[in-house]
């Protein structure tokens, strides 16, 4: 993907399993397979039944964990996280799983998500005496447990999280169980399956391929899904609402080979690419999709307009991340470095280049020179996604307006700035009609709120990025 150049990023994947003597192992290999979702640091806890130790580090999984390292987490059960920091901020403190130990035991916590009443709690917590050690969301839910009345741990963790507002899929552990949770509202992606006599929960079903995990179902919004050695136990700590899983996750976030409630992504992002033919026919020579997340639409839309598909850009897939580059000038190289227009496939043709999302214009300007450069003679940009025209406040890291040129622009004065021949983007209606939900509710169970602006939670002032106090005022 493009994420670094694009300024578009998912928060983080997590991953469970409970039940196998193998379980750091098989988490460090289904975090690999998470990667795509965060790359700025990894951690894995495991329990053995009465001790839970961790190991956790800045960078790639593959560059946190060594195999002695994870020789040293022993145990049946385990938890996982990757890690890309938007709003809780970098720093190895902030990288998960979060540990926090007492006398009454160990709590271990991961979280994908964004909590949007965070900065609420934490002044609420501060007041009454807790110290909180790292700027992230996660530690949030921790403080509420430990100063929970409940007798009960499972009591104490459902009391906790109605206090919680926005999105978010918990991964929770201490030395005797593992527990689930997902917001009422299903924001985010989060897997059950079975494994062995175990079973483990991911972000993302491509998690469990590589560890011989056998799907089960989704997890629901508002379950609490309690496993330990006697099994697994479903509770609800939320009565379920409509449900509104991120758009995005279909468009671009997920692994093509993944499944989010039964619908490949892959077959998915093809339909996409078939709608946005049938809405947006152009007269052209080749089809080319930009790497990696708009191959598949890029495949659909060549097969519904009879178009050849081409592999006119090319992805350079040992260039290390841009985004930690030292000066702009060196970060504007980016696309340079990363793709590759094909002159063969493109020269002297009329090019429709395909592409998940725009969101600042500035990927897309140098892709289209570049295509231009290579001698294509006509560049028609055409996005399968409707325009993100508004911030995302569930974890994804664009907090801000003034950071979306769709926000600003009209898709005229965005074509022009791009420069492209003409430039098109998927309806709204599309989108839902191409994923294929069967969801009864609002917009098919989807949260278009970057496209529309109906977001499926109260957002609270202190939120909002300083430019939407401004607007708000």
């Amino acid at each position: 993907m493009l994420a670094e150049l694009k300024g578009l990023n998912e928060e983080c994947g997590v991953f469970g399993v409970w039940g196998h003597e193998q379980a750091a192992q098989m988490t460090y290999y289904a975090l690999q397979s998470l990667q795509h979702r965060g790359q700025e640091g990894a951690g894995i806890a495991a329990t053995d039944g009465e001790n839970l130790t961790f190991s956790k580090g800045e960078g790639l999984v593959t560059e946190v964990f060594t195999q002695e390292m994870l020789s040293e987490l022993k145990g049946h059960g385990a938890i996982g996280h990757v890690r890309y920091a938007t709003a809780g901020g970098g720093g190895y403190e902030n990288v998960q799983p979060l540990v926090f130990r007492s006398q009454s035991g160990t709590l271990t916590l991961a979280h994908n998500g964004n909590l949007v009443n965070a900065n609420q709690l934490k002044h609420q917590l501060e007041r009454q005496g807790s110290i909180l050690q790292t700027t992230s969301d996660t530690e949030v839910l921790a403080h509420l447990i430990k100063r929970s009345g409940y007798a009960s741990l499972e009591e104490r963790v459902k009391n906790a999280l109605t206090m919680l507002k926005g999105a978010y899929a918990f991964v929770i552990m201490t030395e005797t169980e593992l527990m689930v949770a997902l917001d009422p509202h299903g924001l985010r992606p989060l897997t059950l399956a079975k494994v062995g006599d175990g079973y483990a929960v991911a972000s993302e079903t491509c998690a469990f391929d590589i560890i011989g995990a056998e799907v089960i179902r989704s997890v629901e919004p508002g379950e609490l899904l309690i496993i330990n050695d006697e099994g697994i136990r479903s509770e609800r700590f939320s009565y379920a609402t409509n449900r509104a899983i991120c758009s995005m996750e279909y468009i671009y976030f997920s692994r093509p080979d993944s499944d989010i409630d039964g619908i490949n992504i892959h077959s998915a992002r093809k339909r996409l690419g078939k709608q946005l033919a049938n809405e947006f026919p152009i007269e052209a020579d080749v089809v080319t999709g930009v790497p990696d997340s708009s191959i598949s639409a890029a495949i659909g839309y060549a097969e519904e307009a009879s178009i050849p598909y081409e592999m006119g850009l090319i992805k350079n897939r040992y260039i290390g991340r841009t985004f930690i580059q030292p000066s702009q000038e060196l970060r504007e190289q980016g696309v340079k470095m990363k793709l590759s227009p094909v002159r063969g496939v493109v020269e002297g043709k009329r090019v429709v280049m395909v592409d998940d999302s725009i969101v600042r214009g500035t990927t897309s300007r140098r892709i289209v020179k570049m295509l231009k450069e290579a001698g294509a003679t006509e560049v028609h940009v055409v996005i399968s996604s409707p325009p993100i025209k508004n911030p995302c406040f569930y974890g994804i890291d664009t907090s801000s307006h003034e950071e979306l040129i769709a926000s600003k622009h009209s898709v005229e004065e965005i074509r022009q700035q791009i420069g492209a021949d003409t430039l098109s983007f998927l309806s709204v209606e599309g989108l839902v009609k191409a994923v294929g939900r069967e969801d009864e509710g609002e917009n098919r169970g989807h949260c278009l709120a970057c496209f529309t602006g109906k977001y499926p939670t109260e957002i609270y002032p202190d939120t909002l990025h300083p430019y939407e106090k401004e607007l708000a005022h």
